[in-house]
């Protein structure tokens, strides 16, 4: 048999238990796809639009340079043999000169479009942040949690409503 102390706790675990169910069925929950708001809503969408355009230049000129490499690799591997050694070895510096700047112009131009994503990426986020924020305070939920998390049910989602209203602003 449980002797007083034992039987103490048990109602106390049982109590514990019971008023946590209750504030559970008293809590509003919410979750946010953030993965989804940041690929799919429209000021996503117009920022990768934007984006595209602002590099599309740069992105030509280095595969017009990649082509040049190529050009130049092929000559040098198809005619090396009949080439003077002075034609062969100024050949061959261009190619090396030319894979150099390459190499520095593409490292260049990735950090820039890396640092562009980000400053569009932390926009929007703030964006979307106030608007969760919004609809937090609006409708009452107690949490809203992001990913990553392991599942959670459609009927709490508030992804759509977080994109429709990013889309309305």
């Amino acid at each position: 048999m449980l002797n007083a102390s034992s039987k103490a706790v048990a109602v106390l675990v049982l109590g514990f238990m019971a008023c946590a169910g209750a504030v559970a069925a008293e809590l509003k929950i919410g979750f946010l796809s953030t993965e989804r708001v940041l690929r799919e809503s429209a000021p996503a969408v117009r920022a990768q639009t934007k984006l595209k355009k602002e590099f599309e230049k740069r992105e030509a000129d280095l595969a017009k340079m990649e082509r040049q490499i190529g050009d130049l690799q092929a000559i040098v591997e198809r005619d090396s043999a009949t080439m003077a050694e002075s034609e062969r070895n100024n050949k061959v510096r261009e190619l090396s000169n030319l894979k150099r700047d390459f190499q520095r112009n593409d490292r260049s131009f990735r950090e820039d479009v890396n640092l562009r994503k980000n400053e569009e990426l932390a926009s929007l986020q703030e964006r979307a942040d106030k608007i969760i924020k919004q609809i937090a305070d609006v409708e009452k939920f107690d949490l809203i949690l992001q990913e990553p998390v392991v599942w959670a049910s459609p009927r709490i989602d508030i992804t759509d409503r977080v994109i429709k209203l990013l889309a309305d602003k």
